[in-house]
């Protein structure tokens, strides 16, 4: 691993500590419960995604989420910034992951398939 992924590697997981805890800070009390799954950074460190556990949000929920971390991205931002002493922090993007359901639908397709293949044997 060369030192600019290890840079990389150390940004992405000192933002997964402290996104959580500057939405912690937020007036909004709906947004505390929002969980990190994982931070990327992108390789010149400017952007980065935020991926949030999508729980069993409703899409109206999801976007109500969205808009509202939006707007407070530049405080989340600061406060990183001011944490760590940095000139500037890579400007967020949060999504949400929904890579676990994915998986969960492939298994269960399968699942479904050898049911079958049992059933004709």
């Amino acid at each position: 691993m060369t030192p600019a992924e290890i840079k990389l590697k150390r940004t992405d997981a000192i933002l997964q500590e402290l996104i959580p805890e500057a939405i912690s800070q937020l007036g909004d009390a709906r947004l505390h419960e929002l969980d990190v799954i994982e931070v990327r950074c992108a390789k010149g460190r400017s952007d980065a995604k935020v991926y949030l556990d999508p729980h069993d949000y409703s899409e109206a929920e999801r976007n109500a989420f969205l808009k509202q971390l939006r707007k407070a991205r530049p405080v989340i931002e600061d406060y990183c910034m001011k944490d760590q002493g940095w000139y500037r922090c890579p400007k967020l993007a949060f999504i949400f992951d929904d890579q676990l359901q994915k998986t969960q639908q492939i298994e269960a397709l399968f699942k479904q398939i050898e049911g079958e293949k049992h059933d004709e044997s």
